[in-house]
């Protein structure tokens, strides 16, 4: 499909305003879901959702393409990072590298909320003993309030990443809202070649064994041979922090249909 074959702009909100997530979610991998990434990343900004829609990035080990991607669209969609205040020195760093090389000019930083971590975790060390409730007290409960005010949200996600992700369309449904995957079909070495020819700098954790980077206790480096997310919950069944598992359902401003 080319540019000419787009619907207007008008068309498209129609569109959107009249199915459920679940129905535009299907329409649109139907429709779209083959576009070149770059025109897919403009359909969704310029026209699905224009203003309406935001990029949750971790800035971790494979963010900096899709950041990339974003960039060439338009610098000034939103970026949600969520600092949960146990990440990597180095993926702060890290951030504010690949922001000032993008030039993206609206990155907000989400934190937990301070009440909520004084009462749930007080001694900072909930995500030892409960890191699911870690991980709902300082990510999601924190994303689903900044994700609130959009209609769509663009993530890094892809599906080499793990079994749990080997599945995933490039348009899904998120309770009432979109999320929108432009990666997902991208295989390691498509990365490693969009990264190389460039000249994107590199998360610095990656050369020392991190594939997949998350908050510092909960992140251990990988064997060679092991699954890339296997340092993430090492010894535990657990393999997600939630955001991808109900965003909706956290919030609290009555979008409740279901990351």
């Amino acid at each position: 499909m080319t540019a000419l074959d787009l619907p207007s702009r008008e068309a498209t909100r129609r569109l959107v305003a009249t199915e459920t997530a679940e129905t535009r979610a299907a329409d649109l991998e139907v429709a779209h879901a083959g576009l070149p990434t770059t025109d897919l990343i403009d359909l969704v900004v310029h026209r699905l959702f224009p203003g309406r829609v935001a990029v949750v990035s971790s800035f971790g080990a494979e963010s900096a393409v899709l950041l990339d991607l974003v960039a060439e669209v338009s610098t000034a969609v939103p970026i949600l990072f969520v600092d949960t205040e146990k990440l990597f020195e180095e993926t702060l760093a890290h951030r504010d590298r690949l922001v000032e090389r993008l030039g993206f000019t609206d990155v907000r930083t989400i934190r937990p909320d301070p009440v909520e971590a004084a009462t749930t975790d007080p001694d900072g060390w909930l995500w030892q003993k409960d890191p699911d409730a870690c991980c709902a007290l300082r990510k999601v409960a924190p994303l689903a309030r900044a994700i609130a005010p959009f209609e769509a949200w663009i993530s890094g996600r892809k599906r080499f990443q793990a079994t749990t992700r080997a599945a995933i369309p490039t348009f899904e449904a998120d309770g009432a809202r979109l999320k929108v995957n432009p990666l997902a079909a991208w295989a390691p070495a498509a990365l490693a070649e969009r990264a190389a020819t460039r000249g994107l700098p590199a998360h610095p954790l990656v050369e020392k064994g991190f594939p997949s980077i998350g908050c510092l206790p909960c992140t251990s480096r990988v064997a060679p041979g092991e699954d890339p997310r296997a340092g993430r919950w090492r010894g535990r069944a657990k393999t997600e922090c939630g955001i991808h598992l109900g965003l909706s359902a956290a919030t609290t401003d009555g979008d409740r249909d279901h990351e």
